[in-house]
């Protein structure tokens, strides 16, 4: 089986996200002028739309300095690229690894764009409780993080077949 065949599923779910990404954001941006916000669950969680100029987390978000968003993009693709290459070099049995890695880059894919397009990624998961708020997401980070989620998984030798050994 050529390269690419035994990476199907990995390809077809980075794909998945980055689409199920990008068309969720479309909505946002169709609906949502910035910082607009609607109560989903009052007290917990709201749909706000922000602009995240910066890294993850909002990291260097109020920073300028010049090409920002060209360097941003440039760190961002290539980091991008380092991952693609390390999971096509996963063995197969590595399955959690793999898919983890799948959503990893497909949430970076879908990150990337927003920043090459239009400078900024979209952020618009708010949770908070009381007057403490955890970082605006979306739906890239997400699979960021179940995709982290996994490879720990996988690290910790979770769901993996043992092999007996004879003795």
């Amino acid at each position: 089986m050529g390269a690419i065949g035994g990476f199907k599923l990995e390809l077809s779910l980075a794909a998945v996200v980055i689409l199920v990404d990008q068309v969720v954001k479309m909505l946002v941006r169709s609906s949502f002028a910035l910082h607009d916000s609607v109560a989903v669950i009052p007290g917990f969680f709201n749909l706000t739309r922000v602009h995240n100029f910066g890294a993850a987390f909002g990291l260097m978000n109020s920073a300028d300095f010049p090409f920002k968003t060209v360097i941003l993009s440039v760190v961002a693709a290539l980091a991008l690229a380092s991952l693609a290459w390390y999971g096509a070099s996963l063995p197969a049995d590595q399955r959690l690894a793999r898919v983890g890695l799948a959503l990893i880059v497909g949430g970076a894919g879908g990150n990337l764009i927003d920043r090459i397009v239009d400078g900024y990624v979209l952020d618009f998961f708010d949770f908070y409780w009381n007057g403490w708020h955890f970082w605006a997401f979306n739906v890239a980070d997400a699979a960021i993080t179940a995709g982290v989620s996994l490879m720990i998984l996988d690290l910790l030798q979770i769901g993996r077949r043992r092999v007996s050994r004879a003795v």
